[in-house]
């Protein structure tokens, strides 16, 4: 099988991987706009930088502030992320992931390995 075809056959079988992970009933059904959000979190929770509620409705400049503010309460609401005040300033607040964040960034990770044979 050239290579070509090996990556997308590894690719596809991720994406089936991942479609049976979120329709699991333990993890929340999240929409396309939620999904990008909690992606772009991830990234800065990785990369170990503070996310304020304010960075995230100015940092996706094609979502307006009033769509990401009412996605985090959605992603609040479904237990994906949480509000933490600042210690020194209570006006300023973090998205936090929660546990249920993590499970879900697990089985992805997972789900990669399965795709990639290992």
């Amino acid at each position: 099988m050239p290579k070509s075809s090996r990556a997308a056959s590894t690719y596809f079988k991720f994406l089936n991987l991942v479609q049976a992970v979120r329709s699991e009933p333990s993890f929340p059904t999240i929409d396309p706009v939620e999904e990008r959000l909690l992606n772009y979190f991830a990234a800065a929770w990785h990369s170990g930088s503070p996310l304020t509620v304010v960075e995230a409705m100015s940092k996706l400049g094609d979502l307006s502030p009033a769509t990401v503010h009412r996605r985090l309460t959605a992603l609040r609401e479904k237990g994906l992320v949480t509000f933490e005040a600042d210690p020194t300033d209570k006006r300023i607040k973090y998205v936090v992931g929660t546990d249920t964040a993590a499970a879900y960034f697990a089985q992805l990770s997972k789900c990669l390995d399965l795709a990639g044979g290992r």
